[in-house]
């Protein structure tokens, strides 16, 4: 023992008298070992590999095993563990092929395996992080109820008006709503019961009756017919924008930077604008024609109703990979129903809810992204598409022709009682409600 010391001392402190063994060669050591040891002396690190025995380059004394073979075992355990770093493209799972749809709309799904969408999915992880569409879409009806308040004030001295019917949702007359933009069927087409010429309370009346009188297209404003048939189309959009009062922005407002906030994480932002404007606009579309036709109708409940219906498409396409889906069928199906219910408040169109959740069903079921694990189920899906697109289609051109040729009031006398609670005052939902504004 003492004799092998010695030997070592000497060899320390004489390393030019060391014996070098033939098999270690340092121009045998692979360059991707070299890259690694130059990485972590870059990082402050050390070159030494604690699994790996420190090897001695000394001759063999005695009955010990040469150090030669110990230096090719650890060159052995080099080429192992350095030669083939580990490659993280190389590694990643093939990603499940991307939908046409979402190559269009830019979705990263594109990215991710079937797995990683599936524990997304459960995660309640969408394709975005941040709703940027409805963010914009809140500040801008902020905005617009802003501008609202300040043309009743204009009109009335005062932003919510009380005079000369109360407006419990604590915003503009039904006048002033009418001026800036609300869906109102006699500024579209040439209603025969309500012509430009019917006159009705100005924007600064609050006498009942009426002491300010204007003609209907005095209301309608944006510059009047010019002697033409009314055909101011933009109010199927412009309403989506409007509220009545403080209570209908400040519900429609928490709804949408929730439950439409999400949908559009999920869906990503392009789908979720076209299935929000195509069931906003299909809305109005659809009261225009059935509800009581002198009666103005405002809101985002539409739209919003069909970022509602795309969560009925979310939880039947993906069943199995919800929490308790019965019981969360339950739940949306309660609160589909107060929703319906709270469409026969006044300045609230229960066709407008009714409409946006029919059509976000059917746009939704193209644009959502939907996660097929199975072949029946993919080309259940795919079917479902294929045919959703037309319908939604059909609708819009058939019930738009049909609001501007023909009286919607013949083809169906008791569609009205959908956005009209029968009642004395407002004489059983008969007439055009004009007078009732």
């Amino acid at each position: 023992m003492a004799a092998n010391y010695d030997h070592y001392t000497y060899l320390n402190t004489h390393p030019q008298d060391s014996p070098e063994d033939e098999s270690f060669n340092p121009s045998s050591i692979p360059e991707q070992s070299k890259a690694y040891d130059e990485t972590r002396a870059n990082r402050g690190g050390s070159t030494y590999y604690p699994d790996v025995a420190e090897p001695s380059y000394v001759e063999p004394h005695g009955d010990h095993p040469s150090d030669a073979s110990l230096v090719r075992n650890a060159n052995k355990y080099q080429d192992l563990e350095y030669s083939d770093p580990y490659n993280a493209a190389r590694a990643k799972p093939l990603a499940e092929k991307a939908s046409p749809f979402t190559q269009i709309l830019g979705g990263s799904d594109a990215n991710r395996t079937l797995q990683q969408r599936i524990d997304m999915k459960k995660r309640g992880i969408g394709r975005q992080r941040y709703p940027f569409v409805v963010w914009i879409l809140t500040a801008a009806m902020v905005a617009t109820f802003i501008y609202e308040l300040v043309a009743n004030d204009k009109a009335q001295g005062t932003p919510v008006s009380f005079k000369p019917v109360v407006n419990y949702m604590l915003g503009p007359s039904s006048t002033t709503l009418i001026n800036v933009g609300a869906r109102f069927p006699p500024c579209m087409k040439f209603v025969a019961d309500v012509p430009p010429t019917t006159e009705i309370g100005c924007l600064n009346n609050t006498a009942n009756p009426a002491t300010e009188i204007c003609t209907i297209e005095d209301i309608c404003g944006f510059g009047g017919f010019h002697g033409k048939d009314p055909n101011q189309w933009f109010r199927f959009i412009t309403p989506i924008f409007l509220h009545a009062g403080f209570v209908h922005i400040i519900l429609n407002m928490l709804a949408q930077l929730s439950v439409s906030a999400q949908v559009e994480r999920e869906m990503g932002s392009g789908g979720f604008f076209i299935t929000y404007f195509a069931a906003g606009i299909f809305g109005n579309v659809l009261g225009a024609n059935f509800a009581l036709v002198g009666r103005p109708s405002i809101g985002a409940s539409g739209a919003i109703f069909g970022t509602v219906a795309v969560t009925w498409v979310d939880l039947f396409a993906h069943w199995r990979y919800h929490y308790r889906p019965v019981r969360k069928l339950i739940f949306m199906t309660i609160e589909l129903i107060i929703g319906v219910a709270v469409g026969y408040i006044p300045l609230v169109d229960n066709f407008a809810h009714l409409g946006g959740f029919v059509m976000a069903l059917f746009v939704g079921t193209v644009f959502y992204p939907v996660i097929s694990v199975s072949k029946r189920h993919r080309i259940i899906m795919m079917t479902a598409r294929i045919l959703a697109l037309p319908v939604a289609v059909i609708l819009f051109v058939v019930l738009t022709r049909n609001f501007y040729t023909s009286d919607p009031y013949a083809a169906c006398q008791g569609c009205r009682y959908l956005s009209c609670f029968p009642t004395k005052s407002n004489d059983y939902c008969k007439g055009t409600g004009c007078r009732y504004m």
